[in-house]
């Protein structure tokens, strides 16, 4: 993990098409702001991961489904 040091109205870059700006600090947050394409997609980490989860499931529930068509087209 890369560490970085930024005051309030620094940035860093990340490529070319991404900047990560330190818009305000207020005791033990801090606000970021992002620039970014529109393509990219940002999240804050839980729901990153709530998503992620989200998507496993539905992906789980079909091939069950999947599964139960087939043994149930075998039964005709």
């Amino acid at each position: 993990m890369l560490v970085l040091t930024r005051k309030i109205n620094e940035a860093i870059k990340i490529s070319d098409d991404i900047e990560v700006r330190i818009v305000a600090i207020d005791g033990d947050q801090v606000k970021l702001g992002i620039t970014a394409p529109s393509d990219v997609d940002i999240y804050r980490q839980e729901i990153y991961e709530a998503i992620k989860a989200e998507n496993s499931e539905a992906a789980s529930i079909s091939e069950d489904f999947i599964k139960l068509l087939k043994k149930n087209d075998k039964k005709y």
